[in-house]
């Protein structure tokens, strides 16, 4: 057979696969999609019919995450009801002693949120699984929050948090309120490929409860529970939920905690699955904080905060007055965040377990040590931050905070906005600011400065590259700094489950490099440390450690060679 033929051959299997799936899928939207590419001619038309039956999606820790549109490595109606399926099946089995398990199903604003969670409502109920829907697009923590207090065996949230506006995913807990982890993704994965046609995958048309406002009081009701009993709650802010689902309940959370009534960003204010505001939405990105800090320019009175969410408002940003910066507003790191409301909890007598991940800056548990609080450092995302035995704080430097464990365990980034308000009210009462604080720890525990180097590829072979060579030719030195100890993450170990990374500690710094769970780059988390006799010695300190960070972005940038 000729090298024609084999192409011949395999542009047949792929048009016999399309047609199949055109065959069952039951969005008239996807199905009109979808034979226009299997009428369209040409290389481009052939090439997007090939991407989107390169194989199917992967059904990790993360659940699912991809862009809209037909086809197994796309999200669309038929992926969620085959995942659904499999999802129900695990939870069977997982369940024998329940007549019907509850299973509790949330969504956000993106384009096809409401109609994917319609979908995996109608499949748990026909697989005789009870099945709640919150009542309108809500934050992902109270989805996270419902499934403890309504006694569910697991939750699903349609969400793609932060991701462009193209993209839809499904997020799985289980009824600890905790994200899955392995194996249960494995097994998840495994019903899923032994669902068989979609028509034998039973939807009836009701049968599921649609949950009333009771569920996002009940949720209002514990926020203010972060809070501290007759604390100062005097602070001002701005606020953007990013065109995302997190104004009206962070008002009102506010507004029953006592708060003033947040500023809202009017341009961001009502949910848009477009985002049209912004490049990406999400707040760590160049240019998304822009109009609320403009904004806090106009406002009448200058506010203490501009707070952010992400779309799904289980993420949480910070900005602070800053003469010193371009607009007059420093945004902090979300380590920064995660130390000062650590220090927060612990002034206020907190007990119990403090968690950060490995990429996460070692300030926090320098605090922790400090105060005679336990300490865990897990695997990036809070799938295992969630899991700390004890646990009364966490965080990861992607801007997530778990203020609360016992009510919602994941990352919430309305009650994490409460607590940040809490701070600044109490200081901003003692005469101090959050910037001095911050200054205050550096004095106390040493300046620790964070920062990130990404590579976007286009070919994920680049990345496995790299990290052969790494692991092949590790660096006795970076920044000048002699590598004192090389951590394979991939062998694992008592405390952390084996992962593909690499952790180097050197005198004064630390780097993990780590290829990113959810897009196609290769990630370097790099933190300097040093110390600071005193607080005039903190500006020679910061700029100190940055001439580290920018030395280990230089070496790392060559050791790589991307």
């Amino acid at each position: 057979m000729t090298a024609g033929d084999h192409r011949a051959a395999a542009d047949e299997q792929l048009r016999a696969r399309a047609a199949a799936w055109l065959a069952e899928d039951p969005d008239a939207e996807t199905r009109e999609e979808l034979a226009a590419l299997l009428a369209a001619e040409g290389p481009a038309a052939h090439e997007e019919l090939a991407a989107r039956f390169a194989g199917d999606l992967e059904f990790g820790t993360a659940g699912l995450r991809a862009e809209l549109g037909a086809g197994p490595m796309r999200m669309n109606r038929s992926v969620v009801i085959r995942t659904a399926a499999g999802i129900a099946a695990e939870l069977r089995d997982r369940h024998p002693e329940l007549d019907r398990p509850l299973v509790v199903v949330g969504y956000d604003a993106r384009h096809r949120s409401a109609d994917f969670a319609r979908d995996t409502a109608a499949v748990m109920t026909g697989a005789g699984l009870r099945a709640a829907v919150l009542p309108r697009p809500l934050p992902t923590p109270v989805l996270a929050f419902a499934i403890r207090h309504l006694g569910a065996v697991a939750g699903i949230a349609v969400t793609a948090s932060h991701n462009p506006p193209r993209d839809n995913g499904y997020k799985v807990y289980l009824g600890d309120g905790s994200q899955i982890v392995p194996p249960a993704d494995t097994s998840i994965a495994a019903r899923i490929a032994a669902v068989g046609p979609l028509a034998g995958v039973a939807r009836p048309q009701s049968g599921w409860e649609t949950l009333g406002e009771e569920i996002v009081d009940a949720y209002l009701d514990r926020a203010p529970a972060v809070l501290t009993e007759g604390s100062p709650r005097t602070a001002s802010l701005v606020y953007t939920p990013l065109h995302g689902v997190g104004q009206q309940v962070l008002e009102a959370a506010f507004a029953r905690a006592g708060f003033p009534a947040p500023l809202p960003v009017a341009e961001q204010a009502v949910p848009d699955p477009d985002f049209p505001t912004v490049a990406f939405p999400n707040p760590e990105e160049p240019g998304a904080m822009d109009l609320a800090f403009a904004a806090a320019r106009a406002a009448a009175v200058p506010p203490d905060l501009v707070v952010a969410n992400d779309p799904d408002a289980d993420r949480c940003a910070v900005a602070v007055p800053d003469e010193g910066a371009p607009d007059g507003w420093r945004m902090l790191h979300g380590d920064e965040v995660g130390a000062l409301l650590a220090a927060h909890l612990i002034r206020r007598g907190a007990e119990g377990t403090f968690a950060a991940t490995i990429v996460s800056s070692s300030l926090v548990g320098r605090m922790a040590t400090a105060a005679g609080l336990p300490y865990e450092e897990t695997l990036t995302g809070f799938k295992w931050l969630g899991r700390v035995p004890g646990l009364r704080f966490a965080y990861e430097e992607a801007l997530g905070y778990c203020v609360d464990p016992d009510a919602v365990r994941d990352k919430d980034g309305i009650t994490a906005a409460l607590l940040v308000a809490e701070v600044a009210s109490g200081l901003k009462a003692e005469g101090r600011t959050v910037t001095e604080l911050l200054d205050e720890l550096a004095v106390a525990h040493g300046l620790h400065l964070t920062d990130q180097l990404s590579f976007r590829v286009a070919e994920l072979s680049l990345i496995t590259d790299a990290m052969a060579r790494l692991r092949a030719a590790p660096p006795s030195e970076l920044a000048g700094l002699p590598v004192l100890r090389v951590d394979d993450l991939a062998a694992g170990g008592p405390a952390l489950p084996p992962t593909d990374g690499l952790r180097y500690t050197l005198r004064g710094a630390r780097v993990v490099v780590r290829p990113s769970g959810t897009e196609p780059k290769l990630k370097c988390y790099l933190e300097a440390v040093v110390d600071v006799p005193g607080a005039g010695a903190v500006p020679a300190a910061r700029a100190e450690a940055a001439a580290t960070l920018a030395a280990l972005k230089r070496d790392l940038t060559a050791a790589l060679g991307i």
